[in-house]
């Protein structure tokens, strides 16, 4: 699977301030190397938080299991999403990716969001001033290694 970013929200407009979201892409898309899960980051387009997504392929025993029935797997904050892809979305923006030839594309996400309390956005920021109302921004970087140590546990629990 290549490695694909997008980048789709006109920032200014939303008036989101400067932060360290600047530079960052709006989607991203990769092959965890370690496992061979492919994996996402796709940043909320009102809030501006990540959320983070590794999907499994038919034949894993989680494939199609809500994300509710899996507490135990590491995810920031915990699993709050479990879907087959976002149909209607655009390849820039929805929960979906492109796979290679030979590669799954029916996969099952198990997904978190960097929305929880202790979490901050670029509308946080907007809204209440440069520290977002306390929180910390958690970056692509952070969902990265949260999606890879979410990816160990489901290739392990295959």
């Amino acid at each position: 699977m290549k490695t694909l970013s997008y980048t789709t929200i006109d920032r200014q407009a939303k008036g989101w301030p400067s932060g360290p979201w600047d530079g960052e892409p709006d989607k991203v898309q990769w092959l965890d190397e370690a496992t061979g899960l492919p994996c996402l980051a796709v940043r909320a387009r009102h809030s501006g938080h990540w959320c983070g997504y590794v999907g499994v392929a038919e034949g894993h025993p989680f494939f199609g299991h809500e994300y509710d029935e899996h507490y135990e797997l590491p995810a920031h904050g915990g699993l709050t999403f479990s879907e087959a892809c976002s149909p209607g979305e655009t390849e820039a923006t929805g929960i979906c990716h492109l796979p290679e030839p030979g590669e799954p594309d029916h996969v099952w996400w198990f997904g978190f969001d960097c929305a929880h309390s202790g979490d901050t956005s670029p509308e946080d920021a907007r809204r209440w001033g440069d520290d977002g109302y306390g929180g910390t921004y958690k970056t692509l970087a952070y969902v990265k290694t949260s999606c890879r140590e979410l990816a160990a546990a489901l290739k392990e629990a295959a």
